[in-house]
């Protein structure tokens, strides 16, 4: 029965990882044959400006998502448990989820449109209390928030609905042994609440710094030359060398670079939360 398993992950996982890494190590043509050139692709790489521009785009924008759109959904999830109206709790829930169902393309561009100088629903707000128009899009200090909260907003129904499953987990007799005790709802959820959601926080932290370099659809799809120097990220880098320059050694070698700097940043963290060991002695 894992034959069939086996053999899916063989055709699109391992043998796409091991030809990539080989064509990282070949000056590769699209037509004609490849030379192997070691790593001069990789040195090439890493003595490119622009990769570096763009690996401190992404730690940033990757960083700041990971942070910020961590704590965040925490706190919504234990907000929404403390609603007692169940109409207005489900509401609030499905329009929390539901940006999370729709793709980049469609999320890029309610955001261009809410901050659009010309008729943008913020530069509306704007103007009606006396202010005057604002370009949020080409404004270069402005464009990692937006990048940031944008990402953060999509997803953050997702990561609630996760807080809110483990909440409904908690024994129930925990908050009743607590306020027999005379613990105050705050106290409830700090001593009791925010505990058991450790394990959960600590799963979706890893998911989270697993992704974090993984930024594309969102900044192809918002991303202009007015801010492309702020928000150009990895695998844009890759994306250009590779699709528009075909200059696929090169895009190979960055890729790798980013999936090793993905596995480090993982090792570290699930070394720091000592991750899938709450148990061992």
């Amino acid at each position: 029965m894992i034959i069939p398993v086996i053999i899916f992950f063989t055709l699109f996982a391992y043998y796409p990882l091991v030809r990539g890494f080989i064509i990282s190590l070949q000056d590769f043509k699209l037509i004609g044959s490849a030379s192997f050139i070691g790593l001069d692709n990789y040195k090439k790489v890493l003595s490119d400006p622009v990769f570096w521009r763009a690996m401190k785009n992404t730690l940033i924008i990757g960083g700041g998502v990971l942070i910020i759109g961590f704590v965040f959904p925490i706190i919504i999830a234990i907000s929404l448990n403390e609603v007692i109206n169940t109409v207005f709790k489900k509401a609030a829930q499905m329009i929390l989820y539901l940006p999370h169902l729709f793709s980049w393309v469609i999320i890029g561009g309610i955001w261009i449109y809410l901050l659009s100088p010309g008729d943008g629903l913020v530069n509306e707000i704007i103007k009606l209390f006396g202010g005057k128009s604002i370009s949020f899009m080409t404004t270069s200090w402005m464009a990692q928030p937006i990048m940031i909260m944008s990402a953060i907003w999509k997803d953050m129904g997702f990561l609630c609905i996760l807080y809110l499953a483990a909440i409904v987990g908690i024994n129930p007799e925990l908050y009743e042994a607590a306020k027999i005790d005379g613990a105050n709802r705050l106290q409830q959820i700090w001593r009791i609440t925010i505990p058991q959601l450790i394990p959960t926080m600590k799963t979706v932290f890893i998911l989270n710094i697993m992704g974090a370099l993984k930024i594309f659809d969102q900044i192809f799809i918002m991303r202009n030359s007015a801010i492309a120097s702020k928000v150009d990220v990895l695998l844009l880098y890759t994306y250009e060398k590779g699709i528009e320059q075909f200059n696929m050694g090169i895009a190979s070698a960055a890729s790798f670079i980013l999936i090793l700097a993905t596995l480090i940043l993982t090792l570290i963290a699930r070394r720091i939360l000592n991750y899938g060991r709450e148990d061992v002695m």
